[in-house]
């Protein structure tokens, strides 16, 4: 991608004013991202559809323009000095659109993200498969980077990304790592996943599983001892499972659940919430997969994993209304954010109460009950 003065201009804006995203479309103004919130940034100033295509024009190369021509979409990624954007182009009403993201200038650490210290645990496995789930902007990628980055830090090993496209830059520490793109180094995620194979990877970083093709790929590279790194776009843990299965034939499915009960090592759920001081902050959902877990997603019990997560503390485990609680309690995000975001509010609100108040459990050390499976189903609003 060039980055030519019209599109230099609009990145800059970025940077000056904290916003993590502008969305430029014809027939209206620049619209920003701001903390969560969407807000015109000269409400007079509208773009009409030629001063939308010239910005295209101004900033993609031949090939690129050849590929939004065949795909009608385009992702791609620069820097400006020592930040980075992730910009997607696309059709809408047949029309052309920008989607930019602005992403952090330095990998932050997961304590600078406010997440769990238990996620570090995950840098840990040498093989077997790590998934994160959550909506498109929950966070996932800096997540991924700040947990790679740590890897990267701790351990002499060979890291290979392969991203669509590449968000942060990682640069040699005690490991060697290398990334790779789409449509630049690399054909597609499935096939680059085969070729990894034959690299001598130790770590793999598989930037979206989005096909059959990619999800195979990434169980048989994490069955013949890689440590695996990938992403869906699915609201938890259960769904993440619900997703890959269902992408099967049914006849393959049953096998799949053996595969996965014995590769998948963790599955992360995250979601961001506005923080009462400003800017944003993830609610994540932790499951490690023990033997119980494993034995309940062998045998498509996938209901009773909520109840795992409850009573996993000790393994690092917490739910999305566990967390939710805890974020309420340290006052980093209010009462009615957390609580329209929780799963099941009488359990979150036992877990508020406990979060407060920790000699409220002390007794008997059990988490607050929850409603019988049945029940609990009927009250997911995820």
């Amino acid at each position: 991608m060039i980055v030519s003065p019209d599109i230099h201009t609009i990145l800059q804006l970025c940077i000056d004013h904290g916003l993590s995203d502008i969305h430029i479309s014809a027939n209206s103004p620049l619209i920003s991202r701001h903390d969560g919130l969407l807000k015109p940034i000269e409400e007079n100033d509208v773009w009409d559809e030629d001063r939308v295509r010239e910005l295209v024009e101004s900033c993609l190369g031949i090939d690129e323009l050849k590929t939004l021509q065949k795909k009608l979409s385009l992702d791609v990624a620069c820097s400006l000095g020592i930040v980075r954007f992730r910009i997607n182009i696309f059709h809408e009403r047949g029309y052309l659109a920008f989607a930019i993201r602005m992403l952090n200038a330095t990998i932050p650490a997961l304590a600078d993200l406010d997440l769990p210290p238990s996620l570090a645990d995950l840098t840990k496995f040498n093989s077997g498969l790590v998934l994160f789930t959550g909506p498109t902007g929950s966070g996932k990628s800096t997540t991924l980077a700040s947990l790679v980055d740590l890897i990267n830090q701790n351990r002499a090993c060979h890291i290979l990304t392969i991203e669509d496209p590449i968000e942060y830059l990682h640069t040699n520490k005690r490991s060697l790592i290398r990334q790779r793109e789409l449509g630049t180094d690399v054909l597609g995620f499935a096939v680059s996943l085969r070729e990894a194979l034959r690299e001598d990877p130790d770590v793999i970083l598989v930037g979206e599983m989005r096909d059959l093709d990619t999800i195979r790929a990434a169980v048989t590279a994490a069955e013949t001892g890689h440590l695996v790194f990938s992403t869906l776009h699915t609201n938890d843990s259960i769904g993440a499972m619900d997703r890959i299965l269902s992408m099967y034939p049914p006849n393959e499915q049953e096998a799949v659940r053996r595969q996965l009960a014995m590769i998948l090592k963790a599955v992360v759920a995250q979601t961001l919430l506005p923080r009462r001081d400003g800017g944003r902050i993830a609610a994540v959902e932790i499951l490690r997969v023990t033997s119980g877990v494993s034995n309940l997603i062998r045998t498509a019990q996938f209901q009773q994993i909520n109840s795992a997560l409850e009573t996993g503390v000790s393994h690092g485990m917490q739910s999305f209304d566990m967390h939710l609680a805890k974020l309420a309690a340290r006052r980093l995000v209010e009462d009615d954010v957390a609580r329209a975001r929780s799963n099941n509010t009488e359990f979150f609100e036992q877990c508020l109460i406990n979060a407060r108040d920790p000699s409220a459990s002390k007794s008997d050390n059990r988490l607050p009950p929850r409603p019988s499976s049945l029940q609990s189903r009927f009250a997911r609003k995820r």
